[in-house]
């Protein structure tokens, strides 16, 4: 990709503008390569349970089995099959089964996975200084 050296990380912060700024900076072949690879990003992302398997990654740093993703997301089994298998299939996630009876399968994030990983952490303090009233109220109905 063709961009300074003076390229924000992403701990960076960047404001709206400079987020413009730097994707201006691009080539047109690697801009359209980059826009066309956040839509893919956020397509997948953008499915059910996606964000909340990825977030149970994000605050452990042990393998995680499809039992105890499944018991602590509340997840169908089918589902939770389609997402890892896509999660994995995107890269983000590694699948090591291992030769036992019964069979045990854990799953871990790659560093690519690992890399939006702080994502969660900008959410959770985003959540502790505001609050959607429309999430709460249909919560507690």
């Amino acid at each position: 990709m063709t961009r300074g050296d003076d390229t924000p990380t992403l701990g960076a912060g960047l404001t709206a503008k400079e987020a413009r700024t730097l994707r201006n900076t691009l080539s047109a072949e690697d801009r359209e390569r980059v826009e066309t690879t956040v839509a893919g990003l956020l397509d997948l992302l953008g499915k059910t349970h996606t964000l909340a398997i990825l977030s149970a990654f994000a605050f452990t740093d042990d393998p995680l089995r499809f039992s105890d993703l499944e018991s602590d997301l509340d997840i169908a089994p089918n589902t939770l099959s389609t997402r890892l298998r896509e999660l994995t299939d995107a890269g983000l996630l590694t699948r090591c089964q291992y030769d036992e009876v019964p069979p045990r399968v854990e799953y871990e994030p790659t560093p690519k996975a690992e890399a939006l990983f702080p994502a969660f952490g900008h959410l959770h303090i985003w959540v502790i200084e505001h609050e959607l009233d429309e999430v709460a109220e249909t919560e507690a109905e």
